[in-house]
């Protein structure tokens, strides 16, 4: 078979459908979460400042390090195991330890990080959560204990998942040491592939839930903007159905208004996009865990639509209200641009009818100068003809009076006079 040349992003693009591999979790362990994202409204990240933040992190146990362009790093860290993923906005570190701790969610596992490096991250941590992986307990009740003993009992969801093969629980909130806290009761029989598919799923969920609700606090910045904006366009349009003048002034405001929700669509577009990027990213995750309830406890899908999407949809209706005023204002200064042109034309009209009434006068004040000027030219025609021909007459011996000569001769040069300024006014 003869070479084919491959597009130059075959590979690539083959091979990041496997980027981000599943962890391969034993039970029991315990997992360590974090999750850092630029400050401030910054987007891309840094890839260079996370691979040098991961390999400090990495020569500090002596481990290998990653190719130059992962985007994924998974191996030994000491007597752990390390999991790193780099992603548009945001870095995540996950740490399983061997075994389980005595204490439940025991914030030692953190300590793993050395404090200095946590400190000089490229970024700050916007979520971080602590995850105890341990054998399924033969009844509910050893299950209902253990959740009694560290979640909250009016916010914790509980759920089994993929055909009862494990169980996850969680309350989503932050403890006293910082962190949030997932349970996973793993079935004997499960594998350890799939318990690193469930745990990976469940850190997707909440760096996603995260990431998407970052855009809540925007969203109702831009609402309370966007009240005063609407109190001034409302105003401004009243202004047009109830006066007839000052059009120029209000179009040059609504032009303002118009240039400010633009500056606002801009600065919030990204993150309203990503938002409800994320917010579905999250709702796949919480489908592919194919829930079932536990002893009449909400699952993480009712946990999600009742304090969740309720976020989201704040952040979409901010959005829509954002276009939809941006698109009024528009509207609004689209109709007044038209009286405001119309008002133009009525004026041009106006100026054109008061030129065309001045050149008219122009015309015939011109065509009086020009009688005038025949006329004037005309004497001082006779009178040059009269100093020429009267000494001629006399030579010739013809007795003609002087004002006689003249009199003759007018016609004929008055008519000369005349023809000559007509040709050039034709002419012009």
């Amino acid at each position: 078979m003869g070479e084919i040349t491959d597009h130059p992003l075959r590979y690539p693009m083959a091979n990041e459908l496997h980027a981000r591999p599943f962890p391969i979790v034993n039970v029991p362990c315990n997992a360590a979460f974090l999750a850092i994202k630029r400050p401030k409204d910054a987007i891309n990240r840094d890839r260079e400042a996370d691979r040098a933040h991961l390999i400090a992190l990495l020569d500090r146990f002596g481990a290998s390090h990653p190719p130059l362009d992962a985007t994924h790093y998974y191996g030994d860290l000491g007597s752990h195991r390390l999991k790193w993923e780099l992603h548009t906005e945001f870095v995540t570190y996950t740490l399983f330890t061997h075994g389980v701790a005595q204490r439940p969610f025991d914030p030692v596992i953190f300590d793993q990080f050395p404090a200095d490096w946590l400190q000089e991250a490229p970024g700050v941590r916007v979520s971080s959560a602590l995850i105890r992986i341990i054998e399924m307990p033969k009844t509910q009740e050893l299950v209902q204990e253990q959740l009694q003993d560290c979640f909250v009992a009016e916010s914790i969801a509980v759920s089994y998942t993929l055909d009862k093969s494990a169980m996850i629980a969680g309350d989503f909130r932050i403890d006293t040491a910082g962190h949030l806290r997932f349970a996973l009761f793993v079935d004997p029989k499960t594998g350890a592939r799939r318990v690193g598919r469930i745990m990976q799923r469940l850190t997707e969920i909440e760096t996603y839930k995260s990431m998407s609700m970052i855009a809540l606090p925007l969203a109702r910045k831009l609402f309370k903007q966007m009240g005063e904006i609407d109190v001034r366009v409302s105003e401004l349009v009243g202004e047009m159905a109830g006066s007839s003048g000052g059009e120029e002034a209000r179009l040059s405001q609504l032009l303002a208004v118009s240039a400010e929700l633009e500056d606002l669509m801009a600065k919030s577009s990204f993150r309203f996009g990503a938002a409800r990027a994320y917010s579905a990213i999250v709702s796949q995750r919480i489908s592919a865990l194919r829930e079932e309830r536990f002893s009449g406890r909400q699952t993480f899908f009712e946990f999600m639509m009742r304090r969740y999407d309720p976020a989201m949809r704040t952040v979409e209706s901010c959005q829509e209200q954002l276009e939809q005023m941006a698109a009024r204002v528009m509207r609004a200064a689209q109709l007044l641009r038209t009286r405001v042109e119309v008002a133009r034309s009525a004026q041009n009209q106006d100026l054109l009818e008061s030129m065309d009434k001045r050149a008219d006068l122009q015309l015939r004040l011109q065509r009086t100068v020009e009688g005038l000027s025949v006329v004037a030219i005309s004497y001082y025609g006779v009178n040059l003809v009269s100093y020429l021909g009267v000494p001629l007459v006399k030579a010739l011996g013809l007795g003609v009076d002087k004002a006689i000569f003249a009199a003759l001769v007018t016609p004929v040069v008055f008519f000369f006079v005349w023809w000559i300024v007509r040709r050039i006014r034709k002419a012009h």
